[in-house]
């Protein structure tokens, strides 16, 4: 036991006293500090540009302009305001009027009227200095669509009531329910607020995980073969067993991934709370408080199996290369087979009850992707839970016996990287 805390404790301290260690998780703190303060820092550099926009038109030419403008000062905070400018009784001279009050910063563009049209509202053009101004027009139409509706419903004779009736808006809540009763896991069903914090914790429990393996993964494997390139691993096996050696890198690894996660959650812990960025998140409505706890405790099983199996396939993987340049060749496929977990749980995130979901949420290398993501937006059968887990576990407990007699083969075999036939053929001489 001794020497397995050593075997920890030496990479521990290793890995977090490394300048690439320090540089990269400041870098990534500073990265993470940036991103949080993105949407406080685009309203200060936007001043007041998100303002309203004014758009001209010449009074008396169309009452259209007339009616827009009364629409647009209805609407609180609409961003719209119909500005009228005096006709001067030429084309050329109003569209001459118009240009100047664009240059001269009065206005951001202005609506030119032409002949009736078969729906009632004159042709009309936008004209503006900005390029694919779809937002704009698509607000327009989007007036011009009420208005003639209104007037439409008013020739029609309807009441000021009645046309209040019809325009109130309609309000359909949307809640997530298991249909099999006491067969759910995370409770009997998610309102949309919670199903939007359930998402996002989701996306930050999935990226948590493959950061987690990917970095810890290629640590792992990295640091075993490159002591078998320097031959110190020679020295270590006189000293510590290799299994002590391999489950202690493992170790230490979880620790020092879990020291930069803890960096990296308690620097955006901070940014958020800072005064500019806490006025934003409230207008976001974010409730942790409506996260299921059961949510977070099948989370954090999965996160912690997932990585004990990637990092022990990771260790085996490492001990059979014995340059540090065949290295990423070697770890090549459970590079892709992470990230194909990954892209299964992130590009899933509207279809979380698909087949393809149902289906990888029982597959070990994938389950802790997978099933989180179905933990969080749906509500799996207890048994399916279950079920995954025991999947999860006995897979578990089958890389780590083959890599455990992988590692005690591989850290002693030099030269070319040996092929799986004379892997298999070390390992039967070995016993766990």
């Amino acid at each position: 036991m001794n020497s397995f805390r050593t075997v920890v404790g030496f990479t521990v301290r290793n890995k977090v006293k490394s300048k690439a260690f320090i540089i990269s998780t400041l870098v990534f703190a500073l990265l993470l500090t940036i991103g949080c303060n993105v949407p406080y820092l685009i309203k200060v550099f936007k001043g007041d540009e998100e303002k309203i926009s004014q758009i001209g038109y010449i009074q008396g030419a169309d009452l259209t302009g007339d009616h827009l403008k009364a629409y647009f000062e209805g609407i609180e905070n609409s961003g719209i305001v119909m500005m009228p400018f005096q006709d001067k009784g030429d084309t050329v001279a109003n569209e001459k009027q118009l240009k100047g009050a664009i240059g001269e910063g009065l206005i951001s563009g202005y609506l030119e009227f032409g002949e009736k049209t078969e729906n009632g509202f004159p042709g009309m053009t936008y004209k503006s200095e900005k390029l694919m101004e779809y937002q704009m027009t698509s607000s327009l139409q989007r007036a011009l669509q009420i208005i003639r509706q209104a007037v439409v419903l008013k020739d029609a004779g309807l009441t000021d009531e009645q046309m209040a009736q019809l325009n109130a808006p309609i309000k359909i809540d949307v809640v997530q329910i298991s249909a099999t009763e006491g067969a759910g896991t995370v409770g009997e069903g998610k309102s949309s607020d919670e199903q939007g914090v359930s998402m996002i914790l989701v996306n930050i429990i999935i990226i948590s995980l493959f950061m987690a393996v990917m970095i810890s993964g290629q640590m792992i494997a990295s640091e075993i073969t490159a002591e078998k390139s320097s031959r110190v691993m020679e020295i270590l096996i006189t000293s510590v067993s290799p299994l002590k050696s391999m489950f202690g890198k493992i170790s230490g690894m979880f620790v020092v991934v879990m020291i930069q996660i803890i960096a990296y959650v308690t620097t955006i812990f901070i940014n958020i709370n800072l005064p500019h960025n806490k006025e934003l998140m409230s207008d976001l409505n974010i409730d942790l408080s409506s996260v299921d706890p059961a949510l977070l405790i099948y989370s954090l099983i999965y996160f912690l199996t997932g990585f004990f199996l990637f990092a022990t396939l990771y260790a085996a993987i490492g001990s059979i290369v014995s340059r540090t340049e065949d290295l990423g060749q070697a770890i090549m496929p459970m590079t892709i087979i992470s990230l194909a977990g990954f892209y299964i749980a992130i590009f899933s995130i509207s279809t979380p009850d698909s087949l393809l979901v149902k289906v990888t949420s029982f597959i070990p290398l994938f389950s802790p992707f997978v099933m989180v993501l179905r933990l969080g937006l749906t509500d799996p059968p207890v048994w399916e839970v279950l079920l995954s887990l025991g999947l999860l576990l006995a897979g578990i407990y089958v890389a780590v016996y083959i890599s455990a007699k992988i590692y005690r083969t591989g850290v002693l075999m030099y030269g070319k990287r040996p092929s799986w036939k004379e892997i298999r053929k070390a390992m039967k001489a070995y016993k766990i």
